[in-house]
């Protein structure tokens, strides 16, 4: 099976690195493979059979000289029996405790990976104490899950100061979100995102914090949140989110994109099992605002 393509063959390809930087690509996913091959105690040949390709094109790959179709690459990590990212290189498989650690949790379920969690924050002594939580509330959840509204409402009910962190954002990078995206791209986003939640967990020991509802993208991020704050996820079906988004006014989700349900509703999917990680979950499902509201303030008021 051939299904290499050499270097002077791919270099009109879309990508457009220059020779330099693709022969370090290369060179640095070849010291890799053999790198795993060794730990495998696998020759050339030997992975060369397991992968199903010939031991020549196996060779140039492992000099930096071949470059490989993700399809071979994923016959040569199966081979390895490592992941893509491994072979990739993901720097985290470079150390031996990583890889000790990573193999007590393959396979573990969900319970037992957020006590794992829960329990390494306390060893490592980046989890604060519950008090500290308790006293700082976020709201997390997609757009039109009502976390400005109830937000407000639920910091006046207890008498803290209320944040929302996209307008934090946007006064440190001194620009608008949209800004932010169009300019500098979903990475500096993240940055800023970083920055003014570490800066409000500072400065602010009580507050009730209204987040974006992406904050659950960045896993850094998401822990941070997790650990400073007692988190609440404000659940809702994607039709009413959207609803509720268009009776604000904004009709750009629906505007020129007739799949904009489909996409919200694949989004939702997708950031579903981080939002569920939230202390408290909120569903404002059919409910009014007061029902809601009434919900959420249960959660941290004593019932008279």
């Amino acid at each position: 099976m051939d299904q290499f393509e050499t270097a002077a063959q791919s270099a009109g390809a879309a990508d457009s690195l220059s020779e330099a930087p693709r022969n370090q690509v290369l060179q640095a996913l070849g010291e890799r493979v053999r790198s795993l091959r060794s730990r495998r105690g696998m020759t050339r040949r030997a992975l060369a059979a397991a992968a199903d390709v010939s031991e020549r094109h196996l060779a140039n790959l492992e000099y930096g000289t071949g470059n490989v179709s993700v399809l071979v690459l994923h016959h040569i990590a199966q081979a390895l029996q490592c992941s893509m990212a491994e072979l990739l290189g993901d720097v985290t498989t470079t150390s031996a405790e990583w890889l000790l650690i990573r193999e007590l949790l393959e396979g573990r379920d969900e319970e037992d990976l957020r006590r794992v969690r829960l329990a390494a924050g306390e060893l490592l002594g980046t989890a604060p104490s519950d008090r500290q939580r308790h006293t700082r509330i976020a709201l997390i959840g997609l757009r039109g899950a009502g976390k400005s509204t109830l937000g407000r409402m639920l910091a006046e009910q207890l008498g803290v100061p209320f944040l929302e962190l996209n307008q934090e954002i946007e006064r440190i990078a001194g620009c608008s979100v949209r800004a932010i995206h169009d300019l500098y791209g979903a990475n500096a986003y993240r940055r800023y995102e970083r920055r003014a939640l570490e800066e409000a967990v500072q400065i602010y020991s009580d507050v009730v914090i209204a987040t974006p509802g992406g904050i659950v993208s960045d896993p850094a991020t998401f822990n941070e949140l997790l650990s400073h704050c007692t988190t609440v996820w404000l659940k809702a079906q994607p039709e009413e989110h959207m609803a509720r988004v268009v009776a604000q006014g904004d009709t750009r989700p629906m505007a020129a994109n007739p799949e904009a349900m489909d996409d919200l509703r694949s989004i939702l999917e997708g950031r579903a099992g981080f939002y569920a990680k939230a202390d408290h979950v909120v569903d404002t499902s059919g409910q009014t605002l007061e029902q809601s509201f009434d919900q959420l303030k249960a959660l941290f008021l004593p019932v008279r």
